[in-house]
Order: structure tokens, then sequence, then C-alpha cells
């Protein structure tokens, strides 16, 4: 095996510190406050394309990837307007650089019809200071993609 640039074993060593943390909690909960009001367009502001999305089915895995456009036209459906929607999350960002985060997300989504339970992951990437999620993984919607 050749050597592993120096660049890629010292990322290794990368902790985050409570700043760290916390920008990404700062993230989720804008993100999060433009899907409670239906900010779609916010929310696609967010992201940086192609924006990879993985998912499964009972086929098996399925990925796909969105332009800004398709992400808008797949929210529409899934956010709709917001409205009357409580989320409850527990989200635990695994940092594997300064740059880069995975974030696994535990949240209960509560509507007038009962609530719902979920886990799904993001990568965040930081450009130019700023956290843009990159891909979205969730299971069951492989259908869609």
């Amino acid at each position: 095996m050749s050597a592993v640039p120096e660049s890629v074993a010292s990322s290794s060593a990368f902790r985050p510190s409570e700043e760290d943390v916390a920008s990404v909690h700062a993230w989720f909960a804008e993100y999060d406050a433009h899907a409670a009001k239906g900010e779609i367009e916010k929310m696609a502001d967010m992201a940086m394309y192609p924006l990879n999305v993985v998912s499964d089915s009972e086929g098996g895995g399925a990925a796909a990837q969105w332009s800004r456009e398709s992400y808008v036209e797949s929210m529409k459906h899934v956010v709709g307007d917001g409205g009357d929607v409580r989320m409850e999350s527990v989200r635990t960002p695994i940092f594997l650089t300064g740059n880069l985060v995975v974030v696994i997300t535990e949240a209960t989504f509560t509507t007038v019809e009962g609530a719902q339970d979920v886990r799904y992951a993001d990568l965040l990437v930081k450009v130019g200071g700023k956290w843009l999620f990159q891909t979205m993984v969730q299971g069951g919607w492989g259908e869609n993609l």
C-alpha cells in the first residue's frame, strides 16, 4: 500500500471545540425554522449542489444527485407550507475534520395526525466558513429517487 498523504493522516487528529459543535446545532436550528415555516427556497440556500441523496427500498440501496430545482420540487411535497408540526430531535455530530461533519438525527415529528419517529443522517461541508448540507441519507425513500 502506498503512503497516505500527511493531510489525510493528520485529519484523524481533529477534535471539535464546543464552538464547532455549537455551529452545527445552530445550522440545524436555522434549517428547522425554515422548514417549520415552509421556506423551501431558504432551505435550498443552505445546500451544496449537486446534492447527494441516498436511501433504500425493498429492492436495496438507491442514490441520486439533485439540482437545486430538484431539491425544491421534492421539498414542496415533503415540507409543503410548513404548518402545525412539532419536531423534537437529538442530533449527534461526528466530525471527520473541521470542515466535514456527519450528523445523525433521531427525531419525532408530531402533527394533528399523530407522531412519527425518524432517523437520518446529513453530511455538512464548511465552505467559506459556512456550513452547507451536501448529502442526505434516510431509509425508505428509494422508490422516489
